[in-house]
């Protein structure tokens, strides 16, 4: 199994690289993901936020390899504990496909995106800043893993 994550934005504060990072070397190299990162389209008086949505789309779902099953970070997505998402990684782990995990931009997926996904998953009901998914992704992930190979978990 391969776990790619393809995101808008491609100039993330040290942060959010550091963070990112932090938490993946933490995984074993079978669940490392990779990153790909697409451009933010200029928004503006010749683009408009839906427009640049979809242009955003067209070029994320260009870097999801064909056969992915696609994960769509929604907020209208199905919301998820940390114990139910161990689950559903030893899931993606048991079903021997590919994930790619699309993170949007400031204006959200573009419904092409949307459309694309086998599954909706929401971090959350607040609104979160793109960059700060990135590293709650990660966290998320490694906390998962941990609870699948029984690491001791402090809400157990």
């Amino acid at each position: 199994m391969r776990i790619g994550v393809v995101a808008v934005g491609t100039r993330m504060p040290r942060w959010v690289k550091e963070g990112v990072e932090a938490y993946c070397k933490r995984l074993p190299r079978a669940l490392q993901p990779a990153w790909h990162e697409i451009a933010l389209a200029r928004r503006g008086r010749e683009l408009s936020a839906a427009q640049a949505s979809v242009t955003e789309g067209r070029q994320m779902l260009k870097a999801v390899p064909a056969g992915d099953r696609v994960v769509a970070l929604a907020v209208e997505g199905r919301r998820m504990g940390t114990e139910m998402l161990a689950e559903q990684l030893q899931h993606w782990q048991m079903s021997g496909a590919n994930y790619s995990v699309l993170i949007g931009g400031p204006d959200g997926l573009s419904p092409d995106c949307l459309a694309r996904a086998h599954q909706r998953w929401s971090l959350s009901d607040l609104t979160l800043p793109h960059p700060l998914v990135r590293v709650i992704l990660a966290e998320q992930l490694y906390r998962a893993w941990t609870i699948t190979v029984n690491h001791p978990y402090h809400r157990r």
